[in-house]
């Protein structure tokens, strides 16, 4: 596992990701059936894919293949919150789940940026992050 993480399920960002993929899962749950295999198949497979990417790049070997898949963790993030917007704007996704969700991807967001910046200080070896 990458230097100075022993376990991917101890990150802050991977429980948080986790969460909202679980929380998403229960907002599609009463969605439109003929939306099963088109729009809630593409939202679930981003959101799992946030938390699935964190814990893949904790895992590998390197500091740099750990912030490659953060930069995945990132772009799936982005992925799912357009497909909520959209899911708000179809009608599907009442206005206070949306903005739930969209918060709760922010602070994802947030995590995520940080993560990304000390695992490029460390993989540049700056004083006290190793």
């Amino acid at each position: 596992m990458t230097e100075g993480v022993t376990n991917y399920r101890d990150l802050q960002v991977w429980r948080q990701a986790l969460d909202w993929a679980e929380a998403i899962y229960e907002a599609t749950a009463h969605w439109p059936r003929d939306e099963r295999f088109g729009l809630i198949a593409q939202i679930l497979r981003a959101a799992v894919s946030v938390a699935s990417n964190i814990a893949e790049g904790a895992a590998r070997r390197s500091t740099g293949e750990f912030l490659q898949f953060v930069g995945m963790a990132r772009g799936s993030l982005a992925e799912a919150e357009t497909q909520l917007i959209l899911s708000q704007r179809l009608g599907y996704l009442p206005a206070a789940d949306a903005t739930a969700l969209l918060t709760a991807s922010r602070d994802i967001s947030r995590m995520l940026v940080a993560l990304s910046g000390s695992l490029t200080r460390r993989r540049n070896g700056a004083p006290g992050n190793h």
